[in-house]
């Protein structure tokens, strides 16, 4: 049983609620966002996000014994996997055939989507129809 007397415990305990909340949302997001990288972005930012937070509530609630430091090392390789396999299935996705879009109603002036790879670029009329257009 968690003894929530201890600021410590009180601690881990949140980090931990906030790391499964996170993945439970990343999990849906897997499961419910139309395309590949909308769900791209839901397993790479929410569910890593709420790992981290999880190692983070087992390096809190453990200390820096043997299990703080294997819960520290897990949170360095995610943080250097992540990123590069998210990479690596988006330009497979790509490759693959999933057209990329992209909204450049904000974007820079001088950026070029289709020299980068993009498939549709958007432009948003009420931009140019509420004279923001500069």
């Amino acid at each position: 049983m968690i003894d929530f007397a201890s600021p410590r415990e009180t601690a881990a305990s949140v980090l931990l609620a906030l790391g499964l909340s996170f993945d439970l949302l990343g999990c849906i997001g897997l499961v419910r966002l139309p395309d590949v990288y909308n769900r791209l972005q839901a397993g790479t930012k929410c569910v890593t996000l709420g790992t981290f937070l999880l190692l983070a509530g087992v390096v809190v609630r453990f200390g820096f014994g043997a299990m703080g430091w294997k819960a520290l090392l897990c949170i360095w390789f995610i943080a250097m996997t992540s990123p590069t396999a998210a990479h690596a299935i988006a330009r497979a996705a790509h490759a693959g055939g999933a057209k990329v879009l992209m909204d450049n109603t904000w974007g820079i002036h001088n950026f070029m989507p289709f020299h980068h790879g993009v498939d549709v670029s958007i432009q948003a009329l009420t931009k140019y129809v509420g004279g923001h257009s500069d």
